[in-house]
């Protein structure tokens, strides 16, 4: 039987089980840019070195370069034998160019090719998906810009608490996804470092340069450690957190875009290009599209914890308990690509309700902690007392079957008698939300304010 190019040590044919069960191709094929980008570089770096000859770089250069091409095109097709993405393409360089191919793995081992595969591929899944994320933040502050006067109840426990824009609201999501992107940016920071040259788990006695690998892929320099560097699997877990936190975000977005498109609702109707019909229900228009990226939130979580859990008994250094780490890092990635490009459309096209929305503050008695703090303010009353003056008139309100903002003044002074007319128009529910003008409230200047500040960070982050 021919051996395998890794399987010096080993004499007998290994069990088809044990293939099945060891084999990564069916995966990690998705890393072959990044193993042909790490293979040059370390192959420029040897020769730099002197530790191979400048005609067998040439030669490994070419080699790779027409491997790619070869595999982008279809002719080198990954679904071989080999155990993994990083023997097919050796192995196809070898047949290519020979004893040369052979010189390649020189000074570096499968435990530091493939941490720097799999890094180079997180490091940059975590830019594209913190570039979608100001793509949405943007929409959403489009959204913002057309709706600073639109008033809809701002809720607690699901229940109508105080009059805010809509605008306000929007901007509370994009808040969130400004915290992502801040997250996505610092663990690229974070782990912008080169693991190739660590070899197995010590080093090398191979005269190598690790900054050159580290400048030639873009690191900022080599990883301090290496025993921690073949077994640290940190950049994969950040990547997840950041995708299960981004992704919670959409499921609350999403929770409210499907109960706002309720019937009982009516505050936003989605775009016919992201609802779906009924089998038998010809009526019927379903919200699929949020209720999907709400569901996805669960299988990002459990990547998450997947690896958390694959982690957390390892010795060092590398065990090949690791080869678990990536399927759900793929997973996660593409579900967050997709999820961002979908919801960033669905929010361009949705139409907002705004006469529904406006309809619905007159339920609720949206104003009533004005009405406390105007005796606070006015009267000089305790807020406590206050809040049970105005609780009775809540009451009053309950029992005449009106919002707190239509009773007349005669009726508020029939609970008390220190309530003025100039009470009236603070009970207004715009009035009211415009009353909110605190750094950070939902008043319609101060709405505006925080547009203006994600603008120009958007603008910062060029």
């Amino acid at each position: 039987m021919s051996k395998k190019i890794a399987s010096a040590r080993i004499s007998e044919k290994s069990s088809q089980l044990l293939q099945d069960l060891n084999n990564s191709l069916p995966f990690d094929k998705l890393l072959y840019r990044e193993d042909i980008e790490g293979s040059k570089a370390h192959a420029f770096m040897l020769a730099q070195q002197g530790i191979i000859s400048k005609e067998d770089y040439g030669k490994i250069e070419t080699g790779l370069v027409e491997i790619l091409e070869e595999i982008e095109s279809g002719i080198f097709t990954l679904n071989g034998d080999d155990e993994d993405i990083h023997m097919a393409i050796e192995g196809r360089l070898t047949q290519k160019i020979g004893d040369a191919g052979k010189r390649l793995h020189t000074a570096r081992s499968r435990n530091d090719q493939v941490a720097l595969d799999f890094r180079l591929y997180v490091q940059r899944s975590t830019k594209e998906i913190a570039e979608f994320l100001l793509k949405n933040i943007t929409t959403l502050i489009k959204v913002a810009e057309e709706h600073t006067e639109t008033l809809l109840p701002g809720m607690t426990h699901l229940q109508h608490a105080q009059p805010i824009n809509f605008a306000y609201h929007m901007m509370a999501y994009a808040s969130m996804f400004k915290r992502d992107y801040e997250r996505f940016i610092s663990s690229y920071e974070r782990n912008n470092y080169s693991p190739i040259g660590c070899a197995a788990l010590a080093g090398t006695p191979h005269p190598i340069n690790r900054k050159i690998t580290a400048e030639k892929l873009g690191f900022y320099t080599p990883t301090l450690n290496c025993l921690d560097t073949v077994s640290d699997r940190d950049f994969a877990l950040e990547i997840l957190f950041n995708v299960a936190t981004m992704m919670m975000h959409i499921s609350r977005l999403s929770e409210e875009l499907i109960l706002w498109s309720a019937s009982e609702f009516r505050w936003v109707t989605l775009s016919d290009r992201h609802a779906t019909g009924s089998s038998i229900m010809p009526q019927k228009k379903n919200p699929d599209i949020p209720e999907l990226l709400r569901g996805k939130t669960g299988r990002v979580n459990g990547n998450l914890v997947g690896l958390l859990t694959v982690m957390k008994g390892l010795p060092l250094a590398y065990n090949k308990d690791m080869q678990e780490d990536k399927e759900g890092v793929f997973d996660s990635v593409r579900t967050a690509l997709l999820s961002l490009r979908v919801l960033d459309e669905m929010i361009a096209e949705m139409k907002v309700n705004t006469e529904q929305m406006e309809k619905a503050c007159m339920i609720g008695h949206l104003s009533a902690t004005d009405l406390a703090d105007y005796l606070v303010r006015e009267a000089g009353l305790p807020f406590r007392d206050a809040y049970h003056i105005t609780g009775n008139v809540v009451n009053l309100a309950e029992e005449k079957k009106m919002d707190i903002s239509e009773l007349s003044l005669s009726d508020l002074q029939s609970i008390d008698k220190r309530i003025g007319e100039n009470v009236m128009i603070l009970l207004d529910n715009r009035a009211s939300m415009n009353a909110r003008r605190s750094e950070g409230g939902t008043a319609t200047i101060r709405t505006l304010d925080q547009i203006k500040s994600l603008k120009a960070w958007l603008l910062a982050q060029g």
